[in-house]
């Protein structure tokens, strides 16, 4: 995003309270967060990254992979209404480091138990979907690649509205989201195509008993993606093969791999149990598309125990793919065919191939042993090694040498602060 857009949004709440403020101008809350990460691996045979960042780390060490910077500005226009943008600096689809307008939205407290918010709000698809971003907040130095990769979206321009009410001990919190939403996404080789969400419906349920938080939620949206020439040239390529040389199951396959106005969904589910020094923390995630882009289901459970400012974890997460398009191009043509068909036919195989299994589409496991020192009230300093097994091909691991499959030890130390 330009910069100059993202500083005009940042003043977006200064603006509301001189728009609204009558006698005395209310005041505004200037807050932030950051990261500073060192990031390295064991081998120079493929890169790690975050999911969609367009390059990532090997085993000299990059401060890219896990650093980042938010800002934010809130303020109270009156008793009821207040305004709030937030500002973030990371590497997300592009090379280098770009700004990005994470929240820019109105909230209008109804009632005690109500509030409706408009303008860009965070996307409640996840367990730590309002804070994913905010290293200080999270346990671990990186939400699980293998669960956080499925959805590329952070946040939705729309509206939401929250219903919140108390059970006796238990809190129940209802959210409800409607919008659209757009990401970059890193597609190899320094290209970027943008995939576009419409009619993004989300349902957000979470309950707080004591030291346990549980949460189940459910989005569903239209995607597009509009601008991959790979894509649009492997699609139109079928459909005129098809057509061309009397192939009549191109056409159908050529349908199934686009991604036009599909439907997407995502499923999910997570707890939280904060228990004297005790830590748990699970996921568990379902995405569904009618599309090339897999059907997948991923999972962590995270364990750790608090010694005083120290709070040593372990995790252990899973991605699968649930469903692959079948490649249903035949191998060659019958005799009598013209002497192109066939090697089109295995040209146009390899594009399905590569397209529904390899890049972001890849199935792995990760082992993960970390550490978290609380040594300031606002900061801490994480160490953790993640120990990444790709199956059947390079798993969400970018660039991999030919024929490499890992595993890729990944080494990180961080710090976090608030301010």
């Amino acid at each position: 995003m330009n910069k100059r857009l993202l500083a005009s949004m940042l003043a977006l709440p200064f603006a509301m309270s001189a728009a609204f403020a009558a006698d005395t101008a209310p005041s505004v809350k200037i807050s932030g967060f950051g990261t500073g990460a060192l990031t390295f691996t064991d081998t120079d045979q493929a890169q790690f990254a975050r999911p969609n960042q367009a390059t990532g780390a090997k085993k000299s060490p990059r401060t890219g992979i896990d650093s980042n910077l938010g800002l934010q500005a809130s303020t109270d226009i009156n008793s009821w209404l207040s305004a709030t943008a937030q500002g973030l600096v990371r590497k997300d689809g592009e090379e280098g480091f770009g700004a990005e307008l994470a929240w820019a939205f109105v909230k209008a407290k109804v009632s005690d138990n109500v509030s409706i918010r408009v303008g860009r709000v965070g996307l409640p698809v996840f367990m730590i979907s309002d804070y994913r971003n905010v290293g200080y907040a999270n346990t671990m130095l990186r939400p699980p690649s293998d669960m956080y990769s499925q959805v590329p979206f952070d946040n939705i321009d729309g509206v939401d509205g929250s219903f919140q009410h108390s059970f006796g001990d238990t809190t129940l919190t209802a959210q409800l989201a409607y919008g659209k939403t757009e990401a970059t996404l890193a597609a190899g080789s320094g290209v970027l195509v943008t995939l576009d969400a419409k009619d993004l419906l989300a349902l957000n349920l979470v309950a707080e008993h004591g030291p346990l938080i549980v949460r189940i939620g459910r989005a569903d949206a239209k995607a597009t993606i509009a601008d991959s020439v790979s894509l649009n040239t492997l699609v139109g390529g079928l459909r005129a093969t098809g057509a061309g040389y009397g192939f009549s199951q191109l056409a159908p396959l050529a349908n199934e791999l686009s991604v036009d106005d599909k439907k997407v969904s995502f499923t999910s589910a997570g707890a939280i149990l904060d228990w004297n020094n005790v830590l748990v923390q699970t996921e568990i995630g379902k995405r569904k598309t009618d599309s090339y882009i897999n059907d997948t289901t991923a999972w962590y459970v995270m364990g750790g125990y608090r010694f005083g400012k120290f709070l040593p974890y372990i995790s252990h997460s899973k991605l699968k793919a649930d469903n692959i398009v079948a490649n249903t191009v035949p191998a060659s043509c019958p005799a009598g065919y013209p002497a192109a068909c066939t090697p089109t036919l295995r040209a146009l195989s390899a594009g399905v191939t590569r397209l529904t299994t390899t890049g972001t589409q890849g199935q792995q496991s990760t082992d993960t042993i970390g550490l978290r020192w609380d040594f300031h009230t606002s900061a801490a300093l994480k160490v953790q090694i993640d120990r990444i097994k790709p199956k059947n091909g390079q798993g969400l691991l970018l660039q991999p040498a030919a024929g490499f499959t890992g595993p890729v030890t990944v080494g990180a130390v961080a710090v976090d602060f608030v301010f």
